[in-house]
């Protein structure tokens, strides 16, 4: 390869001559579909140390060894940044993990409202999604994606410090200010397609770590509101500044 060009996830401490040892699925990936050999190049990360290149040093049908080279770029963590979010059809919820990861979120947290249609969900396909995410951006962190959450479990259990971004759909029009908002953990509450509850919408209003805010003179989907309303927390407080 003149160029490494296909970035892996592996949940393994780098240094140089570390031998990085491939699951079955990762071999079938990287020797089967991707057709990588012997000597071949690659890049890898941890989430934890950065990104590295990396050299193929076995390659067998159920599995193989990797042995990183050297440190191709440092660890870039997100902003203390959470998306809590009602999730919705099993494509479009896909689609918001995917795009919270590439969009920097730290932590992926799917809430059950009273009006969310999916009552159940399968972590571990979504945290997949989130590695992929993570491997086609060029990112070197992963985001959690934490398991299924009610709404009202949340916010019992919730630290304050940590203050919520509601994306409120009943300030259609309202232009979005975020400009008074002061730096530190937050998150971004997005709703389902059917909105909040009349019993959700004056329990979120009445919390004093909760700020809402318009997205706009349009009503979003749901997938899109999730978003526009981490772009506007980037511009506004993260790392897009």
């Amino acid at each position: 390869m003149a160029q490494a060009k296909i970035r892996l996830y592996l949940d393994q401490p780098l240094a140089a001559g570390q031998p990085l040892h491939l699951s079955q699925a990762q071999a079938q990936y990287l020797f089967a579909v991707m057709r990588l050999g012997l000597g071949d190049k690659l890049l890898v990360f941890n989430g934890q140390q950065g990104e590295w290149l990396a050299e193929v040093a076995e390659a067998a049908k159920r599995g193989g060894v990797l042995s990183p080279i050297a440190q191709t770029a440092p660890q870039q963590d997100p902003p203390d940044l959470w998306l809590l979010f009602a999730p919705i059809k099993k494509a479009r919820t896909d689609f918001i993990v995917e795009k919270a990861t590439e969009l920097g979120a730290a932590r992926i947290v799917p809430v059950q409202t009273d009006f969310t249609n999916s009552e159940r969900i399968r972590q571990d396909r979504l945290q997949a999604h989130a590695v992929e995410a993570a491997e086609q951006c060029g990112g070197t962190f992963v985001p959690e994606v934490a398991n299924l959450v009610p709404l009202s479990r949340l916010l019992d259990g919730w630290n304050p410090a940590r203050r919520i971004l509601w994306a409120d759909e009943s300030r259609l029009g309202v232009a979005a200010t975020l400009a008074d908002l002061a730096p530190g953990p937050w998150a971004v509450l997005v709703g389902p397609e059917g909105g909040f509850s009349a019993a959700e919408r004056a329990r979120l209003a009445a919390l004093g770590f909760v700020t809402p805010v318009s997205l706009g003179p349009r009503i979003l989907r749901a997938d899109t509101a999730a978003c526009a309303a981490l772009t506007l927390w980037q511009a506004a407080l993260g790392d897009w500044r």
